[in-house]
């Protein structure tokens, strides 16, 4: 338990993680995964290329330094986190290597003069603080998944049923389970997690369910990534009838229940997630669900047979379909070409801003469409997002 000491002075370190929480958290990774090579398998090395993970943890070691006297605050934080976590299947044993590798990194990018004895102790009490709440909130986690209906703990096997391709650049794997029972339930929007071995390394990754819950069978679809270790061996090296194992799904990116209209905006592969929450939406009334999807030209784009025949069936549902390039020879004439523009949004959702927004894409795609929804008078509270990789600030 922190003293009223420590937490002044976590309070004091504010205005340093500010400054410099991106090169403590830099430093911090490096020691961890140069020293602890078992935990390697759990991060996606292009995120630490691009740096999205140093300032996505950056951020959240500062939002908990913020909100060390409030830690009711970081509930959203501490959801988001728990679900990557559960999605990748972190345990307790991981929690002492994070907490050694983060207060030796304090120590040696702070310096003697600013991280003394009395910093670091209190920083290693509020880090077994947090740890101490995610690990009982995983635990819960694992608990529930593992004692419901289809629900099981750790890795299970999954056959690729089926490979369909849907586009020059995304695949999907249709995977039920090798022992032949039923699979754990899910809300749209969520995700399961891969364990890969890949060339004879272990890799995990968090795919989300392109299809609604059917009970007996999953679906992802993968866009292949130029540089994307996981993405190419699924595409090149997974036949049919592979074996994937499987962790259960997690997220808390999810569709809520309302009756007001229902909006999916998505950007390139973010349109996966978005493709759960529209067919379960249709699936269960009268709702109006509007799906504007913007992709880089017909080629890439996947999934354009599937919404003309949700167009078709059901009345209470309009799809827009945006080409950032311009239309190819013989290709499906789309709704727009370019960059999404507020006009567009205007033109094609209801006045008023009364309804439910879901958006997922490229971060600047999202941080236009958050910006977008806002001066279209959508509250906060009813704009979702979230990101494929680290959570990042949108602002």
């Amino acid at each position: 338990m922190l003293t009223n000491a420590q937490r002044d002075i976590i309070k004091a370190t504010v205005p340093l993680l500010e400054t410099g929480g991106e090169a403590l958290t830099k430093h911090f990774y490096k020691l961890m995964l140069q020293g602890y090579p078992q935990v390697r398998p759990l991060f996606n090395q292009s995120h630490q290329t691009s740096g999205s993970q140093q300032r996505a943890l950056a951020e959240a070691v500062l939002t908990y330094a913020r909100n060390i006297d409030h830690l009711e605050a970081l509930g959203p934080l501490a959801a988001r986190i728990v679900n990557k976590h559960v999605a990748l299947q972190i345990l307790p044993e991981y929690y002492p290597i994070v907490g050694t590798c983060l207060l030796r990194a304090i120590r040696e990018v702070l310096g003697p003069e600013v991280a003394t004895d009395a910093v670091v102790e209190a920083w290693g009490v509020a880090y077994q603080q947090l740890a101490d709440i995610l690990m009982g909130a995983e635990r819960k986690a694992y608990d529930a998944l593992a004692s419901a209906p289809g629900g099981w703990r750790g890795a299970r096997a999954f056959r690729v049923a089926r490979k369909v391709k849907e586009s020059a650049e995304v695949c999907s794997f249709y995977l039920e389970p090798v022992d032949g029972g039923p699979v754990l339930d899910f809300k749209p929007g969520q995700y399961i997690g891969l364990r890969l071995c890949v060339h004879g390394s272990e890799i995990r990754r968090n795919y989300s369910l392109s299809a609604a819950p059917n009970g007996c069978s999953y679906r992802i679809s993968v866009k292949r990534e130029p540089s994307g270790v996981s993405s190419n061996f699924l595409h090149d090296e997974v036949p049919e009838g592979g074996i994937l194992q499987v962790f259960p799904p997690a997220g808390e990116f999810t569709l809520n229940e309302s009756g007001k209209p229902l909006v999916l905006i998505s950007g390139g592969v973010g349109i996966t997630p978005t493709l759960a929450m529209a067919e379960a939406a249709l699936s269960r009334g009268e709702r109006h669900v509007i799906f504007i999807h913007y992709a880089r030209n017909a080629l890439v784009d996947a999934f354009t047979d599937v919404l003309k025949a949700w167009s078709a069936r059901f009345a209470q549902f309009k799809s827009y379909v945006v080409y950032e390039e311009a239309q190819l020879g013989g290709a499906p004439v789309p709704d727009g070409v370019g960059r999404p523009t507020l006009e567009q949004l205007r033109q094609w959702l209801p006045a008023g801003g009364d309804f439910d927004a879901y958006f997922l894409g490229p971060k600047p795609f999202m941080a236009f469409i958050k910006r977008s929804l806002r001066e279209l008078g959508v509250p906060e509270d009813r704009s979702r997002y979230e990101f494929f990789g680290p959570a990042e600030e949108l602002n």
